[in-house]
């Protein structure tokens, strides 16, 4: 038989050392006190997760980013390819399809008829597809500042500021074609320009689509002042409502398109009726009632 040894008080602290040795080694990472600075693998871990938390936030915001802040990219280059697949413009009348015909065909088109049949809707929609495309340089938005009724009085801040109600249904088109953010950094960079009557004289233009709306409030001088800015490569469209003039002297629109019918000019000249209206039934209407048509 074996004898059985007693430990002595030096194997007995050898022990006690070896059992806390392994304890400590064998944990993953101490426990930090309450108040103590948390180790340093924690704060690397913690550091991580924020990054990556921060980087999924990116990446949502990315791919969230909207139709128009692309096309913003896009149009700051040498070319705009909108980013959005925009359809063709599609004419609802036979007299709207006449109009996007003498739109492609003609460098400059008159056209006339009562509110409501895409007189500026379809001009200025036609007029953003040619700038995405960068078949013209620029647009040129301009229409008599001449009130409706009373006026309000003048409209405070620049020359854009002041123009753009003038402006607006025009710029509502535009903005619904390419983007409210694409069309202002256009308006920002001179691709997209709003020039009043008061300030035209002494410009020219070239290798621009001009759009002159509600050209019945023109005077036959303003008119002149008008044609005879546009230079080489421009399309040139002259909407307007002879009925809607609220001038008290004779329309500068009327006057010009007598001036293409009595000297056989290579203008055409779109008419549209109250059987073009799309806007809405309660426009044709309300068209009817004034002009004295029976409903």
């Amino acid at each position: 038989m074996s004898k059985k040894t007693t430990p002595t008080p030096a194997d007995r602290r050898r022990a006690a050392s070896f059992e806390v040795s392994s304890e400590i080694t064998s944990s993953p990472e101490p426990v930090a006190r309450r108040g103590a600075p948390a180790p340093a693998s924690s704060r690397r871990f913690g550091e991580r997760s924020r990054s990556l938390g921060k980087q999924s936030s990116k990446k949502k915001r990315r791919s969230d980013r909207s139709v128009e802040t692309a096309e913003i990219i896009a149009f700051s280059g040498a070319k705009f390819t909108a980013a959005r697949a925009l359809p063709p413009i599609k004419p609802l009348t036979p007299t709207q399809g006449a109009y996007l015909a003498a739109l492609r065909a003609s460098p400059q088109v008159v056209v006339v008829g009562p509110a409501g049949t895409g007189k500026t809707w379809i001009a200025a929609t036609h007029a953003a597809d040619l700038l995405r495309t960068r078949q013209v340089e620029r647009v040129i938005l301009t229409r008599p500042n001449v009130p409706c009724g009373r006026s309000l009085g003048f409209f405070p801040g620049s020359l854009q500021d002041k123009f753009a109600p003038w402006a607006a249904p025009v710029i509502e088109a535009i903005k619904e074609r390419i983007g409210k953010a694409a069309f202002d950094i256009a308006l920002k960079n001179g691709d997209i320009e709003m020039v009043p009557f008061e300030v035209m004289r002494g410009r020219s233009w070239k290798d621009a689509f001009v759009l002159l709306d509600e050209a019945q409030n023109t005077t036959a001088a303003e008119m002149k002042t008008f044609l005879t800015r546009i230079g080489e490569n421009c399309i040139t469209v002259v909407d307007g409502d002879v009925s809607q003039c609220d001038l008290p002297s004779d329309s500068g629109l009327r006057a010009v398109i007598d001036l293409i019918r009595t000297k056989d000019l290579p203008v055409p000249v779109i008419e549209f009726t109250r059987d073009d209206i799309v806007r809405s039934g309660l426009c044709a209407m309300w068209v009817d009632a004034f002009d004295g048509v029976a409903t």
